[in-house]
């Protein structure tokens, strides 16, 4: 099943799918930018950087290795990759400090509006010989009051066990492991699907070399990722990882955070395993 996607799954292809789907988002374009904010952030980023080179005696050399990589990861397509692994973690830090409700953490570049909506009681599109161990998560979502929120959107999204996301690698059904549960009229849902692997971010592109030339490792451990919704009240976005799992300590997103890991258990029916985790959700 693997030998096609391992492949043709290039960091260009992932990157470029990545800087496309970005591109189709709607964002608040730099004219509406408070020109106060982007003096302040941009001179003090720079200043920052003018530090650095001093305090290391940058050299030409150096400058121009910099230079050449800024390009090609442009050429590449990573700028999403790149900004999403290092940086996005502190910006959804400050944009949910003052959240009451559940835990948010990144979104990443992997999301895709419009998933296949499916009842509370749900099973993940999903091909008919997926490998990986059968997973049931399931929950409530409430208010910050405890009131249950009946028809609370749960879109979830996830790789498959050998680490890879539909539409953005080749040989994968459209929606395979994605959908957007509609939970009960008491907030409830049940969705079934399988385990993520943990996977490396594209490493033969410029981030790879970014990631080879530190001497870091390009890991992210396994995930579902997640948005929950329902009128009146703010949505989350975050990410659940796997009690014991390769790389949760060390994620190379720096993403994980202690109330986002589960611990699933043996599956009532035997089949697998299947953990429960509920959603708060902040009024908006």
């Amino acid at each position: 099943m693997t030998d096609i996607i391992t492949e043709q799954a290039t960091a260009a292809a992932s990157g470029a799918a990545a800087t496309e789907r970005f591109r189709g988002k709607q964002r608040t374009g730099a004219a509406d930018a408070d020109t106060r904010r982007v003096d302040t952030l941009v001179s003090e980023l720079l200043t920052a950087t003018h530090e650095i080179i001093r305090r290391h005696k940058v050299t030409y050399a150096e400058y121009d290795v910099l230079k050449s990589w800024l390009i090609q990861v442009g050429e590449d397509g990573e700028w999403p990759l790149f900004l999403d692994v290092w940086l996005e973690h502190a910006v959804e830090e400050v944009a949910n400090e003052n959240r009451e409700g559940s835990k948010g953490t990144i979104e990443g570049p992997y999301y895709i509006p419009d998933s296949p909506r499916l009842p509370a009681e749900a099973k993940l599109p999903m091909r008919e010989s997926e490998e990986g161990t059968p997973l049931l998560f399931q929950g409530q979502v409430t208010s910050v009051d405890g009131t249950p929120l009946p028809g609370a959107l749960v879109e979830v999204w996830h790789a498959d066990n050998d680490g890879y996301y539909a539409q953005f690698a080749p040989g994968l059904p459209e929606w395979n492991l994605r959908g957007a549960v509609v939970a009960d009229d008491t907030g409830h849902f049940w969705i079934r699907t399988i385990e993520p692997a943990p996977y490396q971010i594209p490493t033969d592109g410029s981030c790879g070399r970014l990631i080879a030339a530190a001497g870091w490792h390009a890991w992210r451990p396994a995930h579902l990722h997640l948005k929950v919704s329902a009128p009146g009240h703010r949505l989350i976005t975050t990410q659940l990882y796997f009690k014991g799992g390769q790389h949760v300590s060390d994620d190379i997103a720096s993403a994980v955070k202690p109330e986002l890991i589960l611990d699933p258990g043996p599956a009532t029916n035997g089949d697998g395993r299947e953990v429960t985790y509920d959603f708060v959700l902040d009024k908006a």
